[in-house]
């Protein structure tokens, strides 16, 4: 875990924090801006970005940091482009367990970030190695940088 990130009016960029607590709704103290259909609620309640894929799309010209596009926690070392709807993650060692529920659509809120404002560069048809990921959260916990995350499959 790189960075954990938040904005309590909601939008971007979040912002760093030293921890927090991860619940059923996301990380506390983080806010959003649009409706639960869009961003938040149960089934998007974490919003997870690879320190990788960042440095990619900055290679490309792009305003790239970690919270810029929105994510609260910004992870190094996984394999981004081989994640699937339904992986689980374990986060740290406080219990932390959240299982992604698809990639991310790219929001308007994030053109600022990108040349000619094409928010299609980090859209999951396009460039699925550097999408952002939503998650819910199956048990609760603290994240905080640092923390190691580990993709659990079921074995073969």
């Amino acid at each position: 875990m790189i960075q954990v990130s938040v904005s309590s009016p909601g939008g971007v960029p979040k912002l760093p924090v030293e921890r927090a607590w991860v619940g059923p709704l996301g990380l506390e103290g983080d806010g959003h801006k649009a409706p639960p259909h869009i961003h938040g609620g149960p089934d998007r309640a974490v919003c997870l970005y690879a320190v990788e894929a960042i440095a990619r799309v900055a290679a490309d010209g792009h305003e790239a940091f970690p919270g810029a596009y929105g994510e609260n926690v910004t992870v190094e070392g996984l394999d981004w482009a081989a994640l699937r709807e339904g992986d689980t993650l374990s986060v740290g060692d406080d219990g932390l367990l959240i299982e992604l529920t698809g990639p991310t659509a790219p929001c308007k809120n994030n053109a600022r970030w990108f040349i000619e404002g094409d928010i299609s560069r980090i859209s999951h048809e396009r460039y699925p190695a550097d999408a952002r990921w939503y998650a819910r959260v199956l048990l609760e916990g603290s994240v905080r940088p640092g923390d190691r995350v580990e993709v659990l499959r079921p074995k073969a």
